[in-house]
């Protein structure tokens, strides 16, 4: 009852990761979050270990929220969406940028039904540029955004993609922000908007990196963390390793290695072996490694596997990882809301929906009896049966 978004209805058309996740954040901030389906289900319904009917990957993304099936290849589905988007505050999809419209879905339509909806529209490359059509995965804007190549380069290797689809929940979370600003000028103004968020735009804004190109700089040759083998084992330590030497000849007194003479090459090569022989011949163990890095003020961290993660003292203490009913009279670990209020309450309330499992109520809660009969629509509503 304390929940900040209690009471915000939301309709989340959208699929896979970028939308859901957005509504999955939604729905933990206490809004009621209605996803629809079409009668195929959400693709990542098939990734991730089933457990009673819900995949893995599709419990993450969607915990929280209720579920209606609706097939909007019949004009009884497009009506359905209409009478729900009447009555939503926000409406989430990420399909191509056409889509909504061909299924004459488009935002001026539904304004007109519901002057105060704010819709949220998330796609690769915008709504309206010369490659707004294009098809775009995560890892596509990974690619497009010059994020693997610059990767590649730090590694020394070929451009490998990362394995998290960063471009998704970047565009999820900017997306976040603007719903909840849209939110906020409602308030005010009590008229609804189209916000647009485009993942090319989301990944290059997010890039941390990107200064050095905008202003005609050489980009580094090496990232400023680096994973070191030490005597402790695999090791990250941040900052550039000329601010690693300056420590470890000031603080450790290790002598410069580099021959007089030396140019450069030779004076980087020299310390950096030095560096590394300090951590796995001078430090005999994990307890000495770790208590020369904090000597040196260097920050560092253990390069963990993410079962291993799940172990450390903090996600523990902090409750990172919670469980929701599993559907079949056990818990199922999944992941916390991760915002902490002081007089308020963020979290993970239920498990994922079996696909068409809130038809009837949803459709009541939002409708009304006798518009929101599932009889009514019978033609547009799908229901799976549950393992």
């Amino acid at each position: 009852m304390n929940a900040p978004l209690a009471g915000v209805r939301v309709l989340d058309m959208s699929r896979v990761l970028a939308g859901p996740f957005a509504g999955r954040m939604l729905a933990d901030l206490g809004a009621d979050v209605v996803k629809v389906e079409p009668p195929e289900g959400d693709i990542t319904r098939l990734w991730g270990a089933s457990i009673h009917g819900i995949s893995g990957y599709f419990n993450q993304q969607n915990a929280g929220k209720r579920g209606v099936s609706i097939d909007l290849g019949v004009p009884e589905g497009v009506a359905l969406v209409k009478a729900l988007a009447a009555r939503a505050d926000v409406l989430i999809e990420n399909f191509r940028p056409d889509v909504m419209v061909r299924l004459g879905l488009g935002y001026p339509v539904l304004r007109d039904l519901n002057g105060g909806l704010i819709m949220l529209s998330i796609s690769g490359f915008g709504a309206d540029g010369p490659e707004s059509r294009r098809a775009a995965y995560a890892p596509i804007i990974h690619g497009e955004s010059g994020v693997l190549a610059r990767q590649a380069r730090f590694a020394r290797g070929t451009a490998v993609d990362m394995a998290v689809s960063m471009a998704d929940t970047f565009s999820a979370l900017h997306g976040l922000v603007a719903l909840l600003a849209a939110v906020h000028m409602r308030h005010a103004t009590g008229l609804g908007q189209h916000v647009e968020v485009a993942m090319i735009d989301a990944m290059l804004v997010t890039d941390d990196h990107l200064h050095a190109v905008l202003d005609g700089v050489e980009e580094a040759d090496a990232p400023r963390s680096e994973v070191w083998q030490t005597a402790g084992g695999a090791m990250v330590i941040s900052g550039d390793f000329r601010h690693l030497w300056r420590q470890l000849n000031g603080v450790e007194r290790v002598a410069d290695p580099a021959p007089p003479g030396a140019d450069l090459a030779q004076k980087i090569a020299a310390r950096r072996a030095a560096f590394g022989h300090h951590l796995t011949v001078t430090c005999a163990d994990r307890a000495a490694v770790i208590a020369a890095l904090d000597r040196m003020n260097l920050a560092w961290g253990d390069v963990r596997t993410s079962r291993m993660a799940l172990e450390l003292p903090t996600v523990r203490q902090r409750g990172t990882i919670t469980t929701v009913d599993d559907r079949g009279g056990g818990r199922r670990p999944v992941t916390q809301s991760p915002y902490r209020f002081s007089g308020a309450t963020s979290a993970v309330r239920a498990g994922a929906p079996h696909q068409g499992e809130h038809n009837a109520a949803a459709l009541r809660d939002w409708l009304g009896p006798e518009l929101g009969d599932p009889a009514r629509w019978a033609p547009a509503l799908c229901e799976v049966a549950r393992a």
